[in-house]
């Protein structure tokens, strides 16, 4: 299972490191997390500069694409050479966005009828035809939204639930739960993620 976590300059850390973070510590055999930008490094909204574990051909050939948000994501939806270096396919990946970067999925062709985004972003993402709900987490078919930079862990959730199973995901989601608060922390994710799995794609789903 490869997993691209498209991480562009700007980027919120909370988008790439949150679910990184989540996601690497499933244990199976040929999972692969990786950071994955069109330069060699790209630096945060607040100064914090990583190094790419993979170029942006990597999303095209992942089983997995996650979109964050960040402070210029409206600058690089409108980066005619970037976006043309995305191919990707929701029949055979799932998708993932995260607060802005549902714009990605709008520049792509792919937003679905019905998603859900921040507060920032949702005015933007309403003048597309899209219905904005207020929700943490909404998935129609392989394609899914969140919304909140705390909705990471929903996303990154979805991710190991749709892929491993519910109970593997609220297994790790449990591991990284505030003490006192796991039992609680994981009835909630659980809330939020069970009735996003296996939600039949609609017709007329992009807007």
């Amino acid at each position: 299972m490869k997993i691209a976590i498209v991480t562009l300059d700007g980027f919120n850390e909370i988008d790439s490191f949150v679910a990184l973070s989540i996601l690497g510590r499933v244990k199976a055999d040929g999972w692969s997390v990786q950071i994955t930008s069109p330069e060699k490094s790209v630096t945060s909204m607040n100064g914090v500069t990583v190094t790419a574990q993979q170029s942006l051909s990597f999303a095209n050939d992942a089983d997995v694409v996650l979109f964050g948000s960040g402070t210029r994501t409206r600058d690089h939806i409108d980066d005619a050479d970037l976006i043309s270096q995305f191919a990707l396919d929701p029949a055979r990946q799932l998708i993932g966005a995260q607060c802005s970067g549902a714009l990605f999925l709008h520049r792509l062709g792919i937003l679905p009828a019905t998603a859900t985004t921040d507060a920032k972003t949702r005015p933007l993402l309403a003048k597309t035809g899209c219905l904005v709900e207020d929700k943490p987490l909404i998935a129609q078919g392989n394609i899914v939204t969140s919304g909140g930079c705390l909705s990471s862990q929903y996303l990154a959730g979805w991710v190991i639930a749709r892929t491993l199973g519910l109970e593997q995901a609220l297994t790790i989601l449990e591991y990284v739960a505030p003490s006192g608060q796991k039992s609680t922390f994981v009835k909630a994710a659980s809330d939020i993620i069970k009735p996003q799995l296996n939600v039949p794609t609609q017709p007329a789903l992009y807007c």
